[in-house]
């Protein structure tokens, strides 16, 4: 087949300049281990497939009207979640665009905004689509976010909590310190793996999510999705939660952009995910008990293993050679995330998935390990 030429005579100078993000891989093969893109390992509720199938069965017609454009009566399931006022939460397609408009409408070309240097890779993509300049703070030695480091001008502050790809959750009390101290700056909370987060042991806080903040602070914006806890990455769905004047902003320049975000479907879909709270409080425990038992066994192989608040764990090798470990496990069918980055390139960000994927891998890594150290005796 001949590769495809493209001309880009016709572009705009933006769609030349892009950097767009990569998503990550979804390979189609059989007896495939696929671990790399933090899907959820259980399949959504299944009162999601009967509101799917209760609009197809006695709505279909309505299929030809337009959805509601403010996703209604998912606005007030979630409102009631959260103990919150319906104008308080704003629905998007998938915690992407809900990102995406964030940006275009609190974050100013004057000043720039503030992330982390290790976080969602989409960050520095938005910023340069809309033309931001972002200031990326790094993160400490041991991966955690010093506050005082964001002691400078901005227009606001994003922060993946918590962070992806490290799995470490920044304290309450840490980003009620950003907010008070940048009260003219929207901090933007991502909470895309919040559902996964446990009150450490000790804390003084009962709390994980920045939600319970937005009375106290009205400058802190948080962002979720329905596509990791839920299980429904094929659906999206995404939200956002703040003060009223937040949201009006972010329906303000949706409605400049794509002024009926979700379709019925979804919107039925997602509405009836929220309220089966049994089985998400079900599966969301199967997730972190799952997490736990990865990390052991990980672990026992000699892997560092950062301590995870997601449905993922960020682990190095203890000879640091990831790339090579995910290159091995590729060939027999086991997908995990390795990212050739400055300071993280040691490490693999694993999905957590069913007892049985973590069976294969812990087996193959064992058999890796093992062979690695035959190789290294051998050479001594």
């Amino acid at each position: 087949m001949n590769e495809l030429k493209i001309d880009t005579r016709l572009w705009s100078s933006k769609a030349r300049n892009l950097s767009p993000y990569v998503p990550g891989e979804q390979p189609q093969h059989d007896n495939l281990c696929k671990l790399n893109t933090n899907e959820n390992p259980f399949p959504p509720s299944p009162k999601v497939g009967e509101a799917i199938a209760q609009v197809l069965a006695q709505q279909a017609d309505d299929l030809r009207l337009y959805p509601a454009p403010e996703s209604d009566e998912l606005r007030a399931a979630l409102a009631q979640l959260y103990d919150l006022d319906a104008n308080q939460v704003f629905i998007g397609n998938g915690s992407d665009e809900v990102l995406a408009l964030v940006f275009a409408s609190f974050f100013l070309k004057e000043r720039p905004v503030l992330s982390p240097d290790i976080g969602y890779s989409f960050y520095p993509v938005y910023a340069h689509t809309f033309g931001i300049e972002l200031v990326q703070i790094a993160l400490e030695d041991d991966f955690s976010i010093d506050p005082d480091a964001y002691r400078q001008p901005c227009s606001g502050i994003i922060i993946a909590n918590p962070n992806a790809p490290t799995g470490l959750l920044l304290s309450l009390a840490d980003i009620r310190k950003l907010a008070s101290e940048h009260s003219n700056s929207v901090i933007v909370i991502d909470e895309a793996y919040i559902d996964f987060a446990q009150v450490e042991e000790g804390s003084l806080e009962t709390e994980v999510s920045a939600v319970s903040l937005i009375n106290e602070c009205d400058n802190i914006l948080v962002t979720q999705t329905f596509s990791k806890s839920r299980s429904l990455a094929g659906l999206r769905v995404g939200m956002a939660f703040g003060n009223a004047s937040l949201i009006e902003a972010l329906t303000r320049m949706k409605n400049s952009f794509n002024s009926y975000p979700l379709d019925k479907l979804a919107q039925a879909g997602a509405t009836a995910s929220v309220l089966d709270v049994e089985y998400f409080e079900q599966t969301r425990q199967q997730v972190i008990d799952l997490r736990e038992s990865l990390t052991a066994g990980l672990q026992a192989l000699d892997y560092e293993v950062l301590p995870s608040h997601t449905n993922f764990v960020f682990a190095r090798p203890k000879e640091g050679n990831a790339s090579e470990v995910a290159a091995a496990l590729r060939e027999q069918g086991i997908i995990v995330r390795h990212f050739d980055k400055p300071r993280i390139n040691e490490y693999l960000r694993i999905t957590v998935g069913t007892a049985e994927q973590h069976q294969r891998l812990i087996a193959a890594l064992t058999v890796l390990h093992a062979d690695n150290n035959t190789i290294d005796s051998a050479a001594e």
